[in-house]
């Protein structure tokens, strides 16, 4: 039996999004754990895309802006898989169409648009499956690592994260009342994915993540995922309500002797 003992358990992934996205590599490495899949995405579009990479997996499609999708997705999951033994958050929305602006420009109905589907959901799901979950399920959301770096490319996104974070302690404090469900956050330094491609300016911070990190190559998508599946298993029962960076070390190497001598010789 695998360390991680996730074989002929059952999770709710909700984000998968293509090859590069930090829920593909969740879901493809419970798979070859043995567990059970269910997926839930954006849209019928995404229900399509994601069946051909997970062929014979349950696919839902789900609108976490919308209160009724969300209990259809309950429904829809129940019927088929009527006890989770963890779930999987990873997802996030920013509306970039104009632009990075200034933080205190930020568009307010942009602004909780972002808090809707990237925190909020979090929230949404978790009381929409509270009854499904196993007594002592895990739930995972992926944030990021730094949420009071002032990252201009990253704009509004930083808070947004932050509440998401701070979300898990709540969640996680009003879950015992009935349950020993846990709750906990992977706060992931830079990744090449889909989505941060779309985020203006953020391949050259990738870039200057990758000379930053200890071992001067970028953090991988699969080394996030790997950290979400122990948070899943049981190996992990002791820990909750907790946020848990992974950044290849790059938050301990800002003053690198290299990257100083470079940024102070610059014109």
């Amino acid at each position: 039996m695998s360390f991680l003992e996730l074989e002929g358990k059952t999770f709710l992934v909700v984000g998968v999004a293509n090859r590069k996205s930090v829920a593909y590599h969740v879901a493809a490495r419970l798979r070859d754990e043995g567990a059970a899949l269910v997926l839930a995405v954006r849209d019928d579009a995404a229900v399509k895309a994601v069946e051909k990479l997970f062929p014979g997996v349950d696919v839902f499609p789900c609108n976490v802006e919308a209160e009724d999708e969300i209990i259809r997705l309950r429904e829809q999951v129940a019927a088929r898989h009527p006890v989770l033994d963890g779930m999987v958050h990873s997802i996030a929305f920013a509306n970039y169409s104009q632009g990075i602006k200034p933080f205190h420009e930020t568009v307010k109905a942009d602004f909780l648009q972002a808090v809707d589907i990237s925190m909020f959901s979090l929230m949404a799901l978790a009381n929409a499956f509270r009854d499904a979950f196993a007594k002592t399920a895990s739930v995972v959301t992926v944030s990021i690592s730094h949420t009071t770096m002032a990252s201009e490319s990253y704009g509004y996104m930083a808070p947004v994260k932050a509440a998401l974070d701070a979300s898990v302690a709540f969640l996680a404090k009003s879950f015992s009342a009935f349950s020993e469900v846990r709750f906990n956050a992977v706060n992931a330094g830079l990744l090449k994915t889909s989505a941060s491609a779309g985020i203006p300016g953020y391949l050259d911070n990738y870039l200057f993540a990758e000379m930053a990190t200890l071992r001067k190559r970028p953090l991988e998508t699969g080394e996030v995922a790997d950290l979400v599946l122990f948070l899943l298993s049981r190996r992990s029962s002791g820990i909750n309500a907790q946020r848990h960076v992974i950044d290849a070390g790059m938050s301990v190497n800002f003053f690198d002797h290299d990257i100083v001598k470079k940024a102070i010789r610059l014109d």
